[in-house]
């Protein structure tokens, strides 16, 4: 847990260190933000000061030059580091990620370069005082997340503001301001000229946050979705059977889902809620009633390619694909043989999926009888049941003279489902079912 306390002094003796220095010093961004809001889990507090990186290295003993050129310097103080940086204005724009350079100035010109009005205040710890020359507490105050000065030249400095505009309006419940949603919806093709790990950060970060479901219908009101994840765009209109989906069209039910995520879902379980049914509009058909046959398996492949399009860590994509892709299975777990059912327990991601039947469930027809029943199965077995150490294994094959290869997955896989299905106790008795399926074998 963080220790706010210890983080606030640091940063306090920093901005003191600063200041009997010879320089202007404040709190700046997120946390001034949540400490006007009230809110309960105050993020890292950044320090911008009057001091050029030459000056917080020779004032601090121990720093790192992350932004060097930007005036941006990082200090350790009591273990935590603390992001310094050089009171600045930009100049021109550079690649839609940095400006052309950069050039100190002083406190008020500093927060006229910020993203957001919400973003753009300063806080005295000293006196207590929140210093505000962009009008953020009365945006906070009307609840409107408004792009500082001409939105325009905001978002072409750093086009992820874009996204990070949708994020704050969701995670806070507030408003977009008109200018600035005009300003989104005019650059919003422009947004894959942000590399690709830059927006999947900014999307994991909405997805695993307050309020996601929002999130994603801002993302489509402001005309972002369709060029970062058309596979969701791509839901809207998409029909389904009202026995099953009295909720409407695909898209509506995805969003219904992630509105019903837990507090501080896994980055796999929020990115499966929202993909888990991708797969749909190309497997739509209509016969005796709409069907999307196999539409987690063409939705898993789906996955995949958007994932990797996003440069996502292979390991979430591997997940998350998995996920898709046996989504649908818990429609047969009342039906499963006993040894079927616990490889289907044992499954690493067994409580992210089976939250992903809950929602999905409850953003459609309601039924939890399935969930109800695998987590009946999951507290009534021990862990030594749903995946036993197998009895027999490749040595004890080799040792009856039995050459690798083929038939020796099929022997143990299946020696190890009769354990599953408790019908072999123990090693004995195993080896012994074990020799009889050789005997049969051989004659």
């Amino acid at each position: 847990m963080r220790d706010t306390q210890g983080q606030y002094n640091s940063a306090v003796r920093i901005v003191k260190t600063l200041r009997n220095g010879g320089f202007e010093a404040f709190f700046a961004g997120g946390w001034v933000r949540d400490r006007v809001m009230g809110a309960p889990s105050p993020s890292d507090i950044d320090v911008a000061t009057s001091a050029a990186p030459a000056d917080v290295r020779r004032l601090f003993g121990r720093t790192v030059g992350v932004g060097e050129q930007f005036g941006v310097m990082l200090v350790l103080d009591g273990g935590i580091s603390f992001e310094v940086a050089t009171f600045r204005a930009d100049v021109g724009v550079g690649d839609g990620r940095h400006p052309e350079s950069v050039v100190y100035t002083d406190a008020e010109n500093d927060a006229l370069r910020r993203d957001f009005t919400v973003n753009g205040m300063f806080y005295d710890p000293e006196i207590g005082e929140v210093i505000d020359y962009v009008g953020g507490r009365a945006d906070i105050d009307g609840r409107l997340i408004k792009a500082i000065g001409d939105p325009e030249q905001r978002f072409r400095e750093d086009y992820l503001r874009m996204l990070r505009a949708v994020r704050f309006a969701a995670r806070f419940n507030f408003d977009i301001d008109g200018r600035t949603l005009e300003a989104i919806r005019a650059n919003a093709h422009r947004i894959n000229a942000i590399s690709a790990e830059r927006i999947y950060a900014e999307m994991s970060k909405m997805l695993t946050g307050p309020n996601s479901n929002t999130s994603i219908e801002l993302l489509h009101g402001a005309g972002l979705l369709k060029h970062l994840l058309p596979e969701v765009e791509n839901l809207r209109g998409v029909e389904q059977p009202a026995q099953f989906h009295p909720e409407g069209d695909v898209f509506v039910h995805t969003v219904k889902a992630l509105s019903l995520l837990p507090e501080n879902p896994s980055l796999a379980l929020a990115w499966a809620a929202l993909l888990h049914d991708i797969g749909k509009p190309a497997t739509k058909s209509v016969a005796d009633r709409i069907r999307f046959n196999n539409h987690n398996v063409v939705g898993a492949r789906m996955s995949i390619n958007a994932l990797k399009r996003l440069r996502a860590p292979n390991a979430l994509v591997d997940t998350v694909a998995a996920m898709v892709e046996n989504h649908m299975n818990f429609m047969n777990v009342s039906k499963m043989r006993l040894s079927t059912l616990k490889k289907f327990l044992s499954r690493e991601t067994i409580r992210d999926e089976l939250a992903l039947h809950r929602i999905d469930c409850l953003s459609s027809h309601g039924d939890l009888e399935n969930y109800r029943f695998v987590e009946e199965k999951l507290s009534g077995f021990k862990a030594e049941q749903i995946k036993p150490k197998p009895f027999v294994t490749g040595r004890d094959l080799i040792e009856l003279g039995l050459t690798p290869g083929p038939a020796f997955g099929r022997i143990l896989s299946a020696v190890y489902d009769l354990q599953l299905e408790e019908k072999v106790a123990s090693r004995e008795e195993a080896l012994k079912t074990m020799h009889g399926m050789l005997n049969n074998r051989d004659k």
